[in-house]
């Protein structure tokens, strides 16, 4: 057996691995969740111990029994003080959790289905945060601004829209985009946006197009251009 030995001690480390190990037998369920000794290791002043043992737990690979020991002083018994399972250099461990929030992904969310709102939400401002206070609104304009709700999206909320929009497959790199004969800004059928994102996205009304009833760049574009010819 290998002890690890503190330089500080002039005493010598005892040996308890009989008595762990016979802890560790009336603790498992059974006799062969219990494997090999792997290793013991002293504090400082050699009286107490911490011994590993493999743990061959259904569901727990690479994990470890790990018994803690102390001694008073030489001439006092060897007492059990913890005994626990913890994981090894190679266990297999469960992933990290992760809030709700930040797993649920665009489809996740179905009929009948709640997704609670944040009031942290970075994307969200309070909405009288929309309104500039130097002038007066008409009704339109409040209404675009978000007047009467109770939160519209921020700046950066608006910027991950669009940076996700036109990115995505109603942006101007999608394949569709491509081999269109012209933009979406020059089609009779595109609905510009109101807004500040209305300079950049808009909507397509046209009913045998593929991004129909759908947000697309002004710069995306599909063959069912209003203005598309042979």
């Amino acid at each position: 057996m290998a002890f690890k030995k503190s330089s500080k001690s002039t005493s010598a480390p005892f040996d308890a691995t009989e008595l762990v190990r016979a802890a560790l037998l009336l603790e498992a369920e059974k006799s062969e969740h219990v494997g090999q000794y792997i290793s013991v290791e002293f504090d400082d002043e050699d009286r107490v111990a911490t011994y590993l043992f493999e743990a061959n737990l259904p569901g727990y690979k690479g994990w470890r029994w790990c018994a803690t020991v102390a001694k008073v002083d030489e001439e006092s018994e060897a007492t059990i003080c913890d005994l626990v399972v913890l994981p090894g250099p190679d266990a297999l461990l469960a992933p990290d959790w992760i809030p709700y929030i930040d797993r649920i992904q665009p489809g996740d969310v179905g009929v009948g289905d709640i997704v609670p709102s944040s009031l942290t939400d970075t994307r969200l401002v309070a909405g009288e945060q929309a309104l500039p206070t130097d002038e007066e609104l008409d009704t339109a304009m409040a209404i675009e601004l978000g007047f009467g709700r109770a939160r519209v999206m921020s700046i950066e909320g608006r910027d991950q829209a669009s940076k996700r929009w036109y990115e995505g497959d109603r942006g101007p790199q999608a394949p569709i985009a491509q081999s269109a004969p012209k933009p979406c800004h020059s089609c009779g059928f595109f609905l510009q946006m109101a807004g500040s994102l209305r300079s950049s996205f808009g909507v397509c009304a046209n009913a045998i197009s593929p991004e129909d009833a759908r947000v697309v760049s002004v710069d995306h574009g599909c063959g069912a251009h209003s203005e598309a010819t042979l």
